[in-house]
């Protein structure tokens, strides 16, 4: 995968904290940029009210291929792009690239399932979270 399967872009600077001991970002930072990417597309696209809202996302499944070593002071731009929409579901693609890169430093996938907030049982996708999800597939 490159740049160009992802229709969505969101640029997160590494911090040192991210670093470990080999010189490189540790493997479960990924997934924190996994997480962001997803989140913030959620809140800014699809109107997700993460405090009070009656629906929330919750991750069921996540993976990450590593293909290349992110550090500190890079910054990331995480791609995103919709994989498949299911009635109360989501399976994203995430492309880690260091910033001007074009190959992928780590490819994700990331499963959302939609439920109420008080219940915690699956519900049909919000319209308009829906239609900001369907910009990106």
């Amino acid at each position: 995968m490159d740049r160009t399967t992802f229709p969505h872009f969101h640029a997160i600077t590494t911090r040192w904290k991210d670093n470990d001991v080999y010189g490189h970002v540790n493997n479960v930072e990924y997934y924190s940029f996994f997480d962001t990417v997803i989140n913030e597309f959620l809140i800014r696209a699809g109107r997700l009210d993460i405090h009070g809202g009656p629906v929330i996302g919750l991750c069921v499944e996540s993976q990450c291929t590593f293909k290349a070593s992110l550090a500190f002071p890079d910054t990331v731009d995480a791609g995103l792009r919709v994989a498949k929409l299911g009635n109360s579901s989501v399976t994203y693609e995430i492309g880690l690239f260091r910033s001007g890169d074009s190959a992928a430093a780590a490819i994700g996938r990331f499963v959302h399932v939609f439920v109420d907030r008080e219940h915690r049982r699956p519900v049909p996708l919000p319209d308009e979270l829906r239609t900001a999800l369907e910009g990106i597939a």
